[in-house]
């Protein structure tokens, strides 16, 4: 690994993995490279000695978080709201956007609960509609999707809760094509990036979601128990879930009164969680940030791609079948082959010190930066021992 401007991908030292691990499984949750480590470690030291800290501690890492945060999607710092899970992000969403009884919210079937049982309990507490499209056998989401958006003998879609590319396979879904058409009959569009930010380029002035959410602990090498949630700046006048002192204005200048301020800091503060100044895991996400944006989304995505093929081109002879290309990411792919247990597989393979994951009976393979070409010749030549 050469200077954090110029890094370098494949293994190195940023990460502490073993030589005998061979991990394919970021979708599930990333290593922590060695900088976020100290990170989080310089975090906890702050905590050891509360004495040294002030009001400004509570929010000095804070704007830079949400800075770094905006900067991975081409947002603005007011923008990005600190919350603490995909899912909170969702049923901030959802609680702003409308779902008139008789409409219908739409998510992909097999989809991830977090874009989901949100919308569930709104569905059925509006007198609205869930429709879960099936999934196409030719891998084209978008255009089932377009297809229910233009539907006009079921209920108007109202709300789009749908995510870049699907957990299961990495199964792509064209937003910003979804989005014009979601325009023409007023429906709002929720994106979950969990599987997408930091892993591949995304754009709110090109997706345009009315709110979008991603995690750190995947794809942004960062901390559990953390996210971020933009809102496009005509969300930004919403009721938060939370009611607490540090997203007031004025609330930074507090030294020892505190008096009933009931106007919020501009953007999306408003939507910030409790104790959002965490002083581990905030500076953990930033170093994580920094260094997903010292390699560069893009550059990661292309990184992936010849990886990717590899994946599926050695799993096809072995009888497996994937999205095709066109229509799968580089850095998740879901392998399915009749018959198979993937659970059992995914078992065998990590006795061999090689780590993937099964979902819905696909295995899902998911490399990131620290993969190179050896890492996938050693899961396939694992893969052809167990399949």
């Amino acid at each position: 690994m050469g200077q954090l401007g110029t890094p370098s991908f494949g293994r190195s030292k940023l990460f502490a993995i073993p030589e005998d691990v061979t991990y394919l499984n970021s979708a599930g949750v990333s290593p922590i490279p060695v900088p976020v480590w100290a990170a989080g470690e310089a975090g906890v030291a702050r905590k050891v000695e509360p004495w040294k800290l002030s009001r400004a501690s509570f929010y000095d890492i804070v704007e830079e978080a949400r800075a770094a945060a905006a900067g991975l999607i081409g947002a603005q710092p007011g923008d990005i709201a600190i919350v603490g899970s995909a899912s909170y992000g969702i049923a901030t969403a959802c609680r702003n956007l409308p779902l008139p009884a008789g409409t219908a919210v739409v998510t992909l079937a097999e989809e991830h609960p977090s874009p989901v049982y949100a919308w569930l309990r709104a569905a059925e507490e509006n007198g609205a509609v869930h429709d879960e499209l099936a999934r196409p056998a030719d891998h084209d989401w978008t255009a089932a999707i377009l297809e229910r958006l233009a539907d006009q003998n079921r209920p108007r879609v109202s709300v789009l809760s749908l995510t870049p590319l699907h957990w299961n396979d990495g199964g792509l879904v064209d937003l910003p094509a979804i989005r014009r058409a979601a325009d023409r009959v007023g429906a709002a569009l929720v994106v979950d990036g969990t599987q997408a930010v930091g892993a591949q380029p995304f754009s709110v002035h090109e997706v345009r979601p009315d709110f979008l959410v991603f995690p750190t602990y995947k794809w942004l090498l960062g901390p559990y128990g953390l996210a971020f949630l933009y809102a496009d700046p005509e969300r930004q006048a919403g009721i938060p879930l939370e009611e607490h002192t540090f997203s007031r204005l004025g609330a930074d200048q507090i030294t020892n009164h505190y008096a009933r301020e009931l106007r919020f800091m501009e953007g999306s503060r408003r939507y910030d969680m409790g104790e959002r100044s965490n002083f581990v895991t905030l500076p953990m996400a930033v170093a994580g940030m920094r260094l997903i944006e010292a390699f560069g989304p893009a550059k990661i995505e292309a990184h992936l791609q010849p990886l990717a093929a590899r994946i599926v081109e050695g799993a096809a002879d072995l009888g497996f079948t994937a999205p095709p290309p066109g229509r799968r990411a580089a850095h998740l792919i879901g392998l399915r082959r009749e018959g198979m247990d993937a659970a059992a597989v995914v078992g065998g393979l990590a006795e061999r010190g090689i780590h993937v994951a099964a979902r819905n009976g696909a295995i899902r393979v998911s490399p990131h930066l620290y993969n190179d070409a050896a890492d996938i010749e050693r899961f396939l030549g694992a893969l052809a021992e167990l399949a």
